[in-house]
């Protein structure tokens, strides 16, 4: 159930960040479902290995980098789901990535809330 309650949320953040962000288009709350899983399997499969593999880029910029990792995952989602999901460019990937991080924060917190663990 909290899965399920989650992803729900991240779909409803993604429709927010293409609300604030003109520079990211979200077709409906099912493009959005989709694009939120996508991201989530992305994030879960793809970027520990890109972390490793850009680690010495990530300790000279004092872990700014993964800034540049979090809009790389978020574009190339974009890139996987075509019209339904779309990012204009790299800024809007950079942008984009920075409010549904901070949206998937507050989510994060509220979820510990609802369902406190046992």
């Amino acid at each position: 159930m909290k899965l399920i309650v989650r992803w729900m949320l991240l779909a409803a953040a993604l429709l927010l960040v293409a609300h604030l962000y003109p520079g990211v288009e979200v077709k409906s709350f099912g493009a959005a479902m989709i694009a939120a899983f996508v991201i989530g399997l992305f994030n879960a499969l793809l970027r520990p290995i890109l972390v490793l593999l850009t680690l010495p880029v990530t300790v000279l910029t004092v872990g700014l980098f993964l800034f540049v990792i979090n809009a790389v995952m978020f574009y190339a989602a974009a890139a996987v789901l075509g019209n339904d999901f779309n990012v204009t460019g790299f800024w809007a990937a950079l942008i984009g990535s920075l409010i549904y991080s901070l949206c998937g924060m507050v989510i994060d917190v509220a979820m510990e809330r609802l369902f406190p663990a046992r």
